[in-house]
């Protein structure tokens, strides 16, 4: 692992833990990759993939209603079950529409704990956190945006999306393809797109600009960011993966410097 500093977070003027991995361990680090920090929404796809071991459980399935208007479990993890970010009263019909959805989040989290008779961070630490050696992970908060991790923690996670060991390969593909496509919706801080392109749980770069990877990402190219400064992203193409802590409210600092970055991690450790 080497120990390094990207030139993209020059004049940065918050912390700026980064990390990179590929499949078999991290490629390299900058600042303490074991500082634990808030994730904010990096923390829906930590939940997508609890929901998704309770699929291979066995305790719920995809195409269930997984919220008590009807939403079924899918449309809850690709922002599509007309739940607005917060409150219970939907804003549309399901399928209709890209809502991004905090709420949505928390109900499938719910509908997990139900089924499995158990709180969904009981869940969450028991079936994803400790088989995973996530040892710097607390997942206490919202299941929605409320868990707090290290760049490590992360990248053990970002391992394990590149290569699944709790779910199945077939499972971790169909939560990063493009899920009900062709959908209109507005991504937090970055506006409106006619196609908001969507997986479970995990956000896709499609031909989404402005954006916050580099314009050069491949359109499946998948992860998510956070409203404390975060980011996660998994470029398969690449077999490599990235995360970013700040612990601070995302501004434009983070849009200045996360295009850059991102290219910069690329062009040193892509394949």
């Amino acid at each position: 692992m080497e120990t390094t500093t990207f030139a993209a977070t020059d004049g940065f003027p918050h912390t700026a833990l980064v990390g990179v991995t590929g499949p078999d361990g991290t490629l390299a680090v900058q600042g303490d990759p074991r500082a634990v920090l808030p994730l904010a929404s990096v923390t829906k796809p930590l939940t997508a993939w609890g929901v998704f071991v309770a699929i291979e459980r066995g305790f719920v399935d995809l195409d269930e209603p997984g919220e008590p208007g009807g939403a079924t479990v899918l449309e809850l993890l690709d922002h599509t079950s007309g739940l607005p970010m917060e409150g219970v009263e939907p804003r549309r019909a399901s399928g209709e529409r890209r809502i991004y959805s905090n709420a949505g989040f928390d109900a499938v989290a719910a509908h997990v704990a139900d089924k499995a008779g158990m709180a969904f961070a009981d869940w969450m630490r028991r079936e994803v956190v400790l088989p995973l050696g996530m040892t710097q992970t607390d997942v206490t908060g919202r299941p929605s945006a409320g868990a707090r991790a290290s760049i490590d923690d992360l990248l053990i996670f970002a391992r394990e999306v590149l290569r699944p060991t709790l779910i199945s390969a077939g499972l971790r593909d169909l939560a990063l393809m493009d899920s009900h496509p062709g959908l209109r919706g507005v991504v937090p801080g970055y506006g409106s797109f006619s196609d908001n392109t969507w997986g479970l749980g995990f956000e896709r770069k499609g031909t989404k600009s402005p954006h916050w990877l580099s314009d050069a990402f491949p359109p499946e190219t998948a992860g998510h960011f956070g409203a404390q400064g975060s980011f996660l992203f998994i470029d398969r193409s690449r077999d490599l993966a990235a995360a970013f802590l700040s612990g601070v409210p995302f501004g434009e600092d983070h849009k200045r410097i996360w295009p850059p970055l991102t290219d910069e991690i690329v062009a040193r450790y892509g394949r």
